[in-house]
């Protein structure tokens, strides 16, 4: 009974930790955060098995540690120009909602925390409700700048995505069996 409290209270503790805290990396001109409750860790660029008919965005897949992760190009994904990956090329690895997903971006930033209250919600830049902040959920005020906050659903909603979710599904009833 002890160990159960006690392990409930490193779980909070945890969370707290992680309030308000946000990886920031760069994407073109821009710098964008994602929240980090959201990012299992970052790994260099490593071999990516390209997969056919896939949307432009979705760079392939990897295997990592003997789990298949599919990878998106974030600067393709917001409409922008591809560029060559470098040495400061690296793979965010989120996972939303129990899909794990890779994120390439240019260059990571830093680890910030974001007061809810420097936090504003993104402006409506068309008549549709689409467009660049589709994925943008808030703008936030930081000490260098301005961070386009993410919100992961939408980044990865999608359904390339949940084909690939649904063999990970199935990937992991195989292994049941």
């Amino acid at each position: 009974m002890v160990d159960e409290l006690q392990l409930d209270e490193v779980l909070e503790e945890e969370e707290d930790t992680q309030k308000d805290m946000y990886m920031t990396f760069k994407s073109g001109d821009e710098y964008f955060g994602i929240s980090i409750s959201y990012v299992n860790e970052i790994i260099g660029m490593s071999s990516i098995t390209q997969v056919p008919e896939a949307e432009d965005y979705v760079r392939g897949l990897i295997n990592l540690r003997g789990k298949i992760i599919p990878i998106i190009d974030v600067r393709v994904r917001f409409r922008q120009e591809a560029l060559p990956y470098t040495d400061r090329t690296c793979i965010i690895v989120i996972n939303v909602k129990d899909t794990v997903v890779g994120l390439i971006v240019e260059k990571v930033d830093e680890v910030i925390k974001i007061d809810k209250s420097n936090v504003i919600p993104p402006p409506s830049l068309n008549q549709h409700g689409g467009g660049s902040n589709k994925y943008v959920c808030g703008l936030a005020k930081a000490e260098n700048g301005v961070k386009l906050l993410l919100s992961p659903e939408r980044l990865i909603q999608d359904e390339d995505f949940s084909a690939f979710a649904e063999g990970e599904d199935a990937e992991g009833e195989e292994e049941k069996e």
